[in-house]
Order: structure tokens, then sequence, then C-alpha cells
């Protein structure tokens, strides 16, 4: 069954608002991932860098 009346020059037109409400936030969600990505990047820890804190187990460590 297909709908009575499409105009579809009409239904474009009202549209429009949310197709480019969602493309808007599309772009701001790939953004921030970057962001988020890139900030993880900078902020990551060198390899080594706790490894002497690390404790095998079943060793018991003598304070």
């Amino acid at each position: 069954m297909s709908a009575p009346k499409t105009n579809i020059e009409k239904q474009e037109k009202r549209h429009r608002p949310a197709l480019w409400g969602m493309g808007i936030l599309v772009v701001l969600v790939a953004l921030g991932y970057f962001f988020y990505v890139t900030f993880l990047a900078a902020e990551g820890n060198e390899p080594g860098d706790e490894a002497e804190n690390v404790v095998e187990p079943g060793v018991t460590v003598a304070e």
C-alpha cells in the first residue's frame, strides 16, 4: 500500500531541519571521539612505568 498524495518537494522541505540536525550531531560525535582518542594517546603511560609495582601471583612481599 502506498501513501496517498505524496509530494516529494514538500516532504523534502519539511524534513530539512531534522536532517541538518542529525548531520550536525554526527559531526559533533565524530569530533568528540577524535578528541577523546587524542587525549588518551597524549596521556598514556610509557611501557615499564609501573613494572616495579607488579607482584607475581602466589609471592608474598615483605616490606
